[in-house]
C-alpha cells in the first residue's frame, strides 16, 4: 500500500475515535525498518484500545496488513505495527514521560488541508459567528489601537487574575484585622 494512502487511513481512523494531538513523522532518514511513525494520545484505557481497533479495522478494510498489535491488554500504550508505519497510541502521562517526538521528530509530516480547516476558512467562520455586544466592543477597541500598543489576550487575562487575587487578599487581611480584638494590657 502507498505510504501516503496508509498515513491518510491512519489519521482518518484516529480522528474517527477522537484521538488527541496526532503527529506524524517521516523516519526514512533515521531507519530502514519503517517510513512513518504516528503518535497520538487517548484519554483513557478504553479510548486507546478503541483507537487501535479503529486503525486496525480501517487498514484491513482497505487491503493493508497489520503486522502486530502490542499493549492492547493494558491500554496505557498501544503500538500498532503496519509494516511501513508504526502507530503509538498513548495516554498523556505515558506520552509525556517517554517523549517519542524528541526521538523521531526531526521531520514532521503535515496532516494535509483535507484533515483540518485552512486558516482562511477558519477566519471566515469566526467572522460569521455572532458575538455579544460587549465582546465585539472590546475587540473593536483593541483592534483600533496600533499593533505595538496591543496586549496579547493571555497577558490581559493574567493581569485581570492578578488584580482579582490581590483584591481578595486585601479584603481577607481587612476582615482578619477587624476580627482581632485588642487586649487591654
Amino acid at each position: 500500500m502507498d505510504i501516503k494512502k496508509l498515513q491518510t487511513l491512519v489519521v482518518d481512523a484516529l480522528e474517527d475515535v477522537k484521538g488527541q494531538d496526532i503527529v506524524l513523522f517521516d523516519t526514512t532518514h533515521l531507519t530502514s525498518l519503517f517510513d512513518r511513525i504516528a503518535v497520538v494520545s487517548g484519554t483513557s484505557n478504553r479510548q486507546t484500545k478503541a483507537l487501535a481497533a479503529s486503525v486496525r479495522d480501517k487498514v484491513k478494510a482497505a487491503g493493508g496488513d497489520v503486522v502486530g498489535l502490542e499493549g492492547e491488554d493494558t491500554g496505557e500504550w498501544v503500538l500498532v505495527d503496519l509494516g511501513d508505519m508504526i502507530v503509538h497510541i498513548m495516554q498523556p502521562a505515558i506520552r509525556q514521560y517517554y517523549r517519542l517526538e524528541e526521538i523521531w521528530g526531526e521531520k514532521p509530516v503535515k496532516l494535509g488541508a483535507a484533515k483540518r480547516k485552512s486558516t482562511a476558512e477558519g477566519i471566515e467562520a469566526d467572522a460569521v459567528k455572532p458575538k455579544s455586544k460587549h465582546l465585539a466592543a472590546n475587540q473593536a477597541q483593541e483592534e483600533a489601537k496600533p499593533v505595538n500598543e496591543r496586549k496579547p489576550a493571555a497577558k490581559r487575562a493574567t493581569k485581570a487574575a492578578a488584580t482579582t487575587e490581590t483584591a481578595a487578599k486585601k479584603s481577607a487581611a481587612k476582615k482578619a484585622a477587624a476580627k482581632a480584638v485588642p487586649t487591654g494590657k
